[in-house]
C-alpha cells in the first residue's frame, strides 16, 4: 500500500511493514488516526486497534510502519455462527420453562418449600 491509510481501514501488519511484526507478531489492524508527524520517507505513525479473528478489538496500539509494507485486510466474517450455549445453561433454561408452565409462575422466581 503506497497510499496513506485512512481511519476505518483494515490492514495486515506483518514483517513487510516492520520487522517488529514478523512471524507470530503479525496482526490485523483497524486504523483510527493517521499522524501528520514528520518521519523518515516511506514510514508513518498509525493509531488503532489490533483485531482478533472475529474482528474484535484486543488492544489499542500506536505503530510505526513502512507504507509500502501495508496490505489491505478483508473484513471479518460477521455471519459466522456463535457457539451454542453450554449444556448446563440450556438444560437449566428448559427446566425453568417446564417449572413455569406447571406452576403458572413466569416471574423467574421459584417458591421454596413451605415453612411451617
Amino acid at each position: 500500500m503506497t497510499t496513506r491509510p485512512s481511519p476505518g481501514d483494515l490492514l495486515i501488519v506483518d514483517g513487510r511493514a516492520s520487522v517488529q511484526f514478523a512471524g507470530g507478531r503479525a496482526m490485523t489492524f483497524c486504523v483510527v488516526t493517521v499522524s501528520d508527524q514528520p518521519t523518515y520517507a516511506g514510514w508513518i505513525w498509525l493509531t488503532g486497534y489490533a483485531l482478533d479473528r472475529r474482528g474484535e478489538a484486543t488492544a489499542k496500539r500506536e505503530i510505526y510502519v513502512q507504507l509500502a509494507g501495508l496490505r489491505p485486510a478483508r473484513p471479518p466474517d460477521t455471519t459466522a455462527r456463535r457457539a451454542p450455549r453450554s449444556r448446563r445453561a440450556s438444560s437449566h433454561a428448559r427446566r425453568h420453562d417446564q417449572d413455569s408452565a406447571t406452576t403458572g409462575d413466569h416471574s423467574g422466581l421459584h417458591a421454596g418449600a413451605d415453612a411451617g
